[in-house]
């Protein structure tokens, strides 16, 4: 197992480079071993735990074992040109949600809650401060749903598999 950091994901692409200690040059990260894990994408940034194989081309990711967000998006400081996040009570429940659409150039989409008809607004910033950097339409997540100033919106947004894994 190695650990990395993710240096970029690019989901249209289908794959990314993730960088560690090491002198032997970037890992490959393919789409299909993001979806093995339960993803769509990550962000740049994020601190990830991988198997690796080496091949042909150069080393690849095999398996994710681990994806944190980023240090910056942990650290609850917020520079001057990122909005700020909002707040979110620790008694609001992860609910189930599909991704209706999300455009990452717009940096904002919508999500329905399982059963209810609602739209709920994702905002990109959200996303990264989470450690995703975009999400497909029908994409399975789970969100905090809070009342944001247009109505409501996702305060956290995690990938499906997310309440799976902190409940092991």
């Amino acid at each position: 197992m190695i650990k990395g950091q993710v240096k970029w994901f690019d989901a249209t692409k289908g794959f990314g480079f993730v960088v560690c200690e090491d002198s032997d040059g970037d890992i490959l990260l393919h789409a299909n071993v993001l979806r093995n894990f339960g993803r769509s994408s990550v962000a740049e940034g994020s601190h990830i735990v991988i198997d690796v194989q080496v091949t042909d081309r150069g080393r690849q990711a095999s398996m994710i074992h681990e994806i944190d967000a980023p240090l910056e998006a942990n650290t609850g400081e917020a520079d001057d040109a990122s909005p700020s996040l909002p707040e979110v009570e620790a008694d609001v429940p992860l609910q189930p949600a599909r991704v209706k659409w999300f455009d990452k150039a717009k940096g904002f989409g919508f999500a329905n809650i399982f059963g209810q008809p609602d739209d709920i607004f994702l905002h990109v910033e959200i996303l990264r401060h989470y450690g995703l950097s975009e999400l497909q339409p029908g994409e399975a997540i789970t969100v905090k749903v809070i009342d944001g100033p247009r109505g409501k919106m996702a305060g956290e947004v995690q990938p499906w598999d997310h309440i799976i894994y902190k409940n092991d």
